[in-house]
């Protein structure tokens, strides 16, 4: 979607997407990575997810990009998170121990502002993305990453018929275009979650399925 629909979307607090606890699939399969607990985590579009804090427990160090200063300012201040913000390469740069936060779109990220990323965890910036962005978004991503870089990211399927996105489904087809030539591709689980949504039931959804899979940098 266009920057200006997110930012909206802070600015009148419609942030149904914001989950209001730690993702129940990233505790379950983020082990099967097997990153060194100093790995370098990187979180695209990362609102005030509880997922980062969940991330930078296990001894990572964190970094998100995220377009709304205020869904970052406000994940800082209801975690109480000391951080200093800085202007830095286009972005604001919010800093604290062992979390990064830039503030800005994320096609200006640079390899050199975000460093070395041995991980990154996706669950809501793909599916976010309408059609026309999403291989701009998967050939950025790639930019930004290097060989032997994780990824664990949650797809949603669902009959895009029934409603317009976002969230957007994607299909293991269109996980295969976009990412087969730069990734191996392993899915880690399928699991139907429509009775757990009812907000999206009643948007007219008749199936709705979560699907984990580990990417691996080439």
């Amino acid at each position: 979607m266009q920057p200006e629909f997110w930012q909206e979307r802070w600015r009148t607090a419609q942030i149904g997407f914001h989950q209001p606890s730690v993702d129940r699939h990233l505790q379950a399969y983020w082990p099967t990575l097997k990153l060194a607990a100093d790995s370098a985590v990187f979180v695209p579009l990362c609102g005030k997810s509880l997922d980062l804090p969940w991330l930078r427990a296990q001894g990572h160090t964190v970094s998100g990009v995220e377009l709304s200063a205020i869904a970052v300012e406000a994940f800082l201040m209801e975690h109480g998170i000391p951080a200093r913000r800085r202007a830095l390469d286009g972005f604001d740069a919010y800093e604290a121990e062992r979390l990064t936060l830039y503030r800005g779109d994320f096609f200006k990220l640079s390899p050199a502002l975000i460093g070395n990323v041995s991980a990154v965890y996706d669950r809501a910036s793909l599916i976010s993305w309408s059609p026309e962005f999403r291989a701009p978004y998967v050939e950025h991503m790639t930019a930004l990453t290097r060989c032997g870089a994780e990824t664990l990211l949650i797809a949603v399927e669902y009959p895009q018929v029934q409603m317009s996105g976002p969230p957007f489904s994607v299909t293991r087809d269109d996980i295969d275009r976009w990412y087969a030539a730069h990734h191996s591709i392993e899915v880690l689980g399928r699991h139907d979650i429509l009775h757990l949504e009812p907000r999206l039931k009643a948007r007219g959804l008749t199936e709705l399925s979560e699907v984990c899979y580990r990417l691996t940098r080439l």
